[in-house]
């Protein structure tokens, strides 16, 4: 997926990143559909996000901890969050995910999404556009939200994501997601910041998610 053009080298950069969130929102917003469909039939009706509400965050008031990843891992993934308990998921509760966004990546999801956009995989073709040289599938980046997501305890689904795609990311940078709890909606559902950003602290990825956390079916 891309915001350019293949006839302009030039496009203004706001015009540029509006595309990209159009595109890549179109997608998410199927994954939800599927997600809704999935939550209907177990009798839970999915909360609005209520995205208009302008409220702080709340500082988070536990210590961070490391913790091990779930069952399919990478060395080369970290990951930290700052509750071990759905019983004890609140307000200011958090859950990040690094990961390097490597040449087998980028070319792994063309192949699965079928986005082959040469901005994504012709270094040539990327070299002469404003970008001066490939990035990364802006769906591909924001699939780190979710990555994070499954990290929260228990079993974590989602009912709704906004995105802003506010800058692009280059193959081999490694990109952090941070999901913040901002909302108890009760029902086990919960309204999250979610922002992915690169190692060099420039957020890439800005929005907001709804989900349901619930216990996991082998929790003791």
């Amino acid at each position: 997926m891309s915001s350019q053009s293949p006839q302009s080298t030039d496009v203004d950069s706001t015009a540029i990143n509006e595309h990209w969130a159009n595109i890549s929102r179109h997608v998410v917003n199927s994954y939800v559909e599927a997600n809704n469909a999935v939550l209907a039939a177990m009798g839970i009706s999915p909360a609005t996000s209520g995205a208009e509400d302008d409220e702080p965050d709340a500082p988070v008031t536990e210590e961070s901890v490391s913790v091990p990843s779930v069952a399919c891992s990478d060395e080369t993934w970290t990951t930290d969050r700052s509750v071990s308990a759905v019983s004890d998921l609140e307000v200011g509760d958090f859950v990040q995910f690094s990961k390097p966004i490597a040449e087998t990546d980028v070319s792994a999801f063309a192949g699965v999404s079928g986005d082959t956009n040469r901005l994504h995989l012709d270094e040539d073709y990327a070299d002469a556009t404003q970008f001066q040289g490939r990035i990364v599938h802006g769906t591909l980046v924001a699939g780190t939200i979710s990555a994070a997501l499954a990290r929260f305890p228990g079993n974590t689904i989602y009912l709704s994501q906004d995105l802003e795609f506010r800058a692009p990311v280059a193959v081999g940078d490694t990109v952090t997601a941070d999901c913040r709890i901002v909302e108890a909606l009760g029902n086990d559902q919960y309204r999250l910041e979610t922002t992915v950003s690169t190692d060099e602290g420039e957020t890439v990825i800005d929005g907001e998610a709804v989900v349901v956390i619930t216990e996991s079916p082998d929790a003791e």
